[in-house]
Formats: C-alpha cells, structure tokens, sequence
C-alpha cells in the first residue's frame, strides 16, 4: 500500500467533516461525565486544522511537516487537555514519517504505533481507566501483533480497529479513574468515555481512507 501526503491530508480533511457530524453526539457522552464540552472542544480544533490544511498546507507533499502542523495547529486550538494529549501523538507519527511524501505499510503502522506511545506517555492513563486509552491501546496492540503474524497493513487494521471498538465500549461498565469524571465514582458506570468515543471514530476514519484508495 502506497499512502501519499494527499491521501494524509483527505484523512484529516475526513476527520474535520466526521467531528462536524459527531459533535453533539460526543458532547452528550461527556454531560454524563464531565463538562459536556468535548464535542465542541474537538470541533474548535479540527476546524483550526481544516483552516490550516486549505491555506499553508494546501500544497506541502511532506508527510512529516503535516502531521507536525496539524499537531501544532490543534494544540494552539484547544485548551484543554486533549489538546496536548493529541499533539503528541501526532508528533511522534510526524518523527515515523522520516519526511516522506509516500508511506507504505511499515510506516502506516509504525505511524499509529508511535501516535499511542505519544498519548499514553503524556496522559499516563492504562486500559481501565475509563479514558481514550482503552480504545488506543488494544488498536496499538491489535495492529502490532497482526501486521508482525501476516505483513498485510490493510488487514492488521481492520482487526486493530475492531479491537478498538471493542475497547471504547467497555469503558461503558468502567469506573473512572482519572480527570474530572473520577469524582463521580459508581456514578461514572453506565456511560461510555467520549474521548474513547471521539478516539475510536478518528481510527475509524482512517481505516475507511485506506479501504477507499485504489491500491488496497
């Protein structure tokens, strides 16, 4: 699979248009929880993305300068802490992309891979604690172990993202651990974790981009 700097771009174009769609949706999910912001939160950045990505970004064919920009354009957007939880993952899979203008299956992999190390280090959240890693880590995981058992990218993906679906649903029977939600003790049990949700959706996104190009 060749994956080009346009085809990174569309992807993020698909995740601004997808957000647009789910915003209320995921600020629902967070009234059960937190400050019922997070649809509106991660609209404001992706929409300073999508600004980014029609004007400095329109033309750039490196794969590392626009993950880096887009990184950089959501941190500055947002405020809160998903912000930075974002813009790291998004650097680290700018430092995988080795300035290319073409990704192939070992990047796209590696990509992904070093986007949930960026998260997980900079949030410190594990699988249970009722946050966005639930649907992060088993993806990560999923996707390592099938690319390494079978070399297929486009394959190790689907299981990946089923496994991270599987991931943000359990955060439904989940105590929350950390942030504001973890006040809420028994009462946070019952809802499933937005950033779980909003993250899972991003995933999805990006498996329907490689489903759609012509080379899968």
């Amino acid at each position: 699979m060749i994956y080009s700097a346009n085809d990174l771009k569309q992807f993020f174009k698909n995740v601004v248009e997808m957000i647009e769609d789910k915003k209320d949706y995921l600020s629902e999910l967070d009234r059960k929880l937190g400050d019922g912001d997070h649809g509106v939160t991660m609209s404001i950045g992706w929409q300073a993305v999508n600004e980014q990505l029609d004007s400095d970004l329109k033309d750039e064919e490196d794969c590392t300068k626009i993950s880096m920009a887009v990184a950089r354009t959501f941190l500055s957007a947002v405020g809160s802490s998903v912000g930075p939880l974002y813009a790291t993952g998004l650097l680290r899979g700018a430092k995988i992309a080795g300035n290319k203008s073409e990704l192939n299956d070992s990047d796209l992999v590696n990509y992904w891979a070093a986007f949930v190390d960026g998260v997980k280090e900079r949030g410190g959240a594990e699988v249970g604690d009722k946050t966005m890693m639930d649907t992060l880590i088993p993806f990560s995981e999923t996707l390592k172990k099938q690319f390494t058992e079978t070399g297929e990218a486009s394959l190790a993906f689907e299981s990946a993202v089923e496994a991270a679906k599987q991931g943000m649903e359990s955060t439904k029977d989940l105590l929350s651990k950390k942030g504001r939600s973890s006040r809420l003790g028994e009462r946070s049990k019952g809802a499933i974790d937005p950033g779980a949700a909003s993250a899972y959706l991003i995933l999805s996104i990006f498996l329907d981009s490689i489903k759609s190009l012509q080379h899968y």
